[in-house]
């Protein structure tokens, strides 16, 4: 009954994003071929309308759209006629890999800088972790990134520059987009940390004479993970979809680059298939973050039982 109230849950969601999207996108004076109007003679706009079905009244393009959809088809390009399938497939690798990396070295530390913080509150380490974690938060990735490429790409010459090939490309842009998930997992693990480490059962497996690294790791971090669970699922979609700063100033091919361009360019199918593909991987890792609260505390799935 959970899985088909959350399958259920999650198609009404997608469905709304899609016609939100929709009429948005159309109620934006002008069409993707207002740009060149005065280039073009008036029966080459009619006939490129005609082509995109941008002719047709709004609700009949809604519904082909949907038909369309429901195969799985976003369209062409109208702006370079490419299939946006293959736009998305073609920008979705580089913004995986780059996402997962940073991703992965927030948790770890972001987790390690909270979990030090906590064990030493108010005292030197704390106070160091946490101004790391402010700075992070404070300093924004498009200023980090061109800072990494002046002094540790150009001047150092320690990484490539820019561009996208081998593993040493990716390290700049990674780090630059972990630096401000660090601070805020940091901070997410600090104060549940603190809270969970002064509860009645943390002392009695102390007392018990449990080491300390067991007591951290068995009884702290995994219900201080919690609260840090909920900020995960949102970050994780919003870096493997691509952050399009980062991918500008590295030059990566992502998906973030094509979603930012379809804007500027009304490019309504691509500016759809990007905000679908996105919509999903956020609709359906939430969905996996709701299922993790079951195995990281068990009195979430007892407690759901009962109701």
């Amino acid at each position: 009954m959970f899985f088909t109230k959350r399958v259920f849950s999650m198609l009404v969601t997608l469905w709304i994003i899609v016609t939100l999207t929709f009429l948005i996108m159309h109620s934006i004076p002008g069409d993707p071929f207002s740009t060149d109007a005065k280039a073009l003679p008036e029966d080459v706009l009619q006939n490129m309308r005609e082509k995109y079905n941008l002719d047709k009244p709004l609700p009949v393009q809604y519904i082909l759209y949907m038909k369309n959809l429901l195969l799985l088809d976003f369209g062409p390009s109208i702006q370079s006629n490419r299939d946006v399938n293959t736009i998305i497939s073609n920008g979705f690798v580089p913004s995986a890999i780059l996402g997962l990396q940073s991703l992965i070295l927030a948790i770890v530390v972001g987790i390690a800088l909270g979990i030090i913080a906590a064990l030493h509150h108010n005292r030197f380490l704390d106070f160091f972790s946490m101004c790391i974690a402010i700075i992070g938060i404070s300093v924004p990735s498009f200023i980090l990134a061109p800072l990494f490429i002046k002094y540790i790409a150009v001047e150092w010459g320690l990484l490539p520059v820019a561009s996208w090939g081998t593993w040493q490309h990716t390290i700049l842009p990674t780090v630059a987009l972990a630096v401000g998930p660090v601070a805020i997992i940091a901070r997410f693990v600090r104060v549940s940390m603190i809270e969970v480490l002064n509860q009645n059962y943390i002392r009695t497996a102390e007392a018990k004479g449990l080491p300390d690294f067991k007591v951290i790791w068995r009884h702290g971090l995994r219900n201080g993970l919690i609260p840090v669970m909920t900020f995960i699922g949102p970050l994780f979609a919003s870096l493997i979809t691509g952050t399009f700063v980062i991918e500008k100033i590295f030059a990566i091919p992502g998906i973030g680059r094509y979603f930012v361009d379809s804007i500027f360019n009304r490019d309504y199918t691509v500016i759809l298939g990007t905000t679908i593909f996105y919509s999903i991987i956020l609709i359906i890792t939430l969905f996996l973050i709701d299922l993790s609260y079951r195995f990281i505390d068990p009195r979430i799935k007892i407690a759901s039982r009962e109701d």
